[in-house]
């Protein structure tokens, strides 16, 4: 049974369906886990015990009557703690929020409760989801998979830590600038940044609602593509038959590829020769648009999260990690012209975009430029944490500023992934795509 742990959900769903995993045996060794492991504090900021034995109950008794509602019916997995849940806190890794209780579900996890998902719990995540680090001193800090003492990445950081240490079967993060596909790839997952608007967040705690995204961090892309189906109330992507076999992919140059450190710029290196010999043509391609559009992230995402947040920071500062309160009020002194101007432009440089990639089936770059740092040094502050937390961010921003899907794959060289992206709103082709190059990386 310690086996079901470290199975990929839809692999379980299919044992459900044919009899061999009981969806309450299934639970109990979830909880079990979670209830046991030593990690679990610093992963799960709440654990309903109570839902999710019920919501298994449930679905075992769809199986029996041959009535399950779809392939991840009774399929156990997490939430990050800003998705609203029934009568469980939701407070978005902030003492700020603490003791903030819902009424009803976000609208992903109503979604998700109907299709027969059982939700384990809430995962402990970055203050207000304004980190991609995963440094969260003032709740909890979740340890990365592969270095106890490094940091998750984040802002979905507990949901990519019960996922890797085998506390969940997979896990529903946020995405605002690399907040799915930063811990996932620090954690040798599969994780989708979906097109912002395409998944519903109502319900979600915001941080720069333009930017907010929804997405599944996920041990393999068929289980990415059934979980962007489950949030959605509709049917999933068909993923047979997807091949590499003259799929052209743009190997993006400009910004992304500065400032590598050794390991990642190998591991990307070594990834795209495999992509090569499955059949995939690679160009290289340079995007002036992307660097100008760099130089609006700070107006663009910080003012939209002061704004949204100045006024409860403001009302107790002290409650905040310095740095995340910091890089808050660097939005403070956007003025409004100056925040309306750069969003003009950024339409503009997505048109530019758009255009120059339309030939390309998908555009590459590494995930993150850099390895998970160690959490007691980022604790110090100062410039090394600002540092790694622009640079942690920085190539997975791309796909933000630019509203792309996005998903990054694990390479098989430990926390390093890299990232494919398509076009908006293209999320079928590009986890057919993806589906197909997670195959050819091995």
């Amino acid at each position: 049974m310690q086996d079901w742990l470290y199975m990929s959900a839809a692999d379980l769903g299919r044992a459900i369906g044919a009899g061999r995993i009981d969806p309450v045996a299934l639970t109990e060794v979830y909880l079990d886990a979670i209830d046991a492991h030593e990690m679990t504090p610093r992963i799960y900021s709440a654990v309903t015990h109570s839902r999710a034995k019920a919501e298994a109950q449930a679905a075992s008794a769809r199986a029996q009557k041959g009535q399950r509602r779809g392939i991840l019916d009774g399929v156990p997995i997490s939430w990050k703690d800003l998705f609203d849940s029934t009568g469980t806190a939701t407070e978005a890794g902030s003492r700020l929020l603490e003791g903030r209780v819902p009424a009803r579900d976000a609208e992903v996890l109503a979604n998700a409760t109907e299709a027969g998902l059982v939700c384990l719990g809430k995962t402990h995540m970055s203050e207000l989801a304004f980190s991609g680090l995963g440094l969260n001193p003032m709740t909890a800090t979740p340890p990365c998979i592969n270095d106890a003492d490094a940091v998750a990445g984040g802002s979905s950081s507990g949901a990519a830590a019960s996922v890797a240490h085998g506390l969940a079967a997979a896990g529903i993060g946020s995405d605002t600038g690399g907040s799915v596909r930063v811990p996932a790839a620090w954690n040798d997952l599969v994780g989708l940044k979906t097109t912002a608007g395409r998944v519903s967040a109502r319900g979600t705690v915001p941080l720069a609602a333009r930017f907010d995204t929804v997405g599944p961090l996920t041990r393999t892309v068929e289980d990415a593509a059934l979980l962007l189906a489950v949030l959605e109330g509709r049917n999933a992507v068909d993923l047979r038959g997807a091949s590499l076999r003259g799929v052209r992919f743009a190997a993006l140059q400009s910004t992304v590829m500065t400032d590598l450190r050794d390991t990642p710029e190998r591991a990307y290196l070594a990834a795209t020769a495999k992509l090569e010999d499955a059949g995939a043509l690679i160009e290289p391609l340079v995007a002036p648009e992307i660097d100008e559009a760099m130089g609006l992230a700070a107006t663009l995402f910080s003012a939209e999260a002061y704004g949204t947040w100045g006024a409860v920071i403001e009302a107790d500062p002290e409650k905040m990690f310095g740095p995340i309160r910091d890089r808050f009020r660097s939005g403070k002194g956007v003025t409004a012209p100056e925040f309306v101007a750069a969003w003009q432009r950024l339409d503009v440089l997505r048109n530019v975009w758009a255009a120059r990639v339309a030939r390309y089936d998908a555009v590459l770059m590494p995930t993150a430029p850099n390895l998970p740092p160690n959490a007691a040094r980022l604790l110090e502050g100062g410039e090394y944490y600002v540092a790694e937390n622009l640079l942690t961010l920085r190539n997975t921003r791309v796909a933000n500023l630019m509203s792309l899907p996005a998903i990054t794959l694990p390479t098989g060289v430990p926390s390093c992934g890299i990232m494919l992206c398509g076009a908006a709103m293209g999320e079928e082709r590009l986890l057919r795509i993806a589906h197909a190059a997670e195959a050819a990386l091995g």
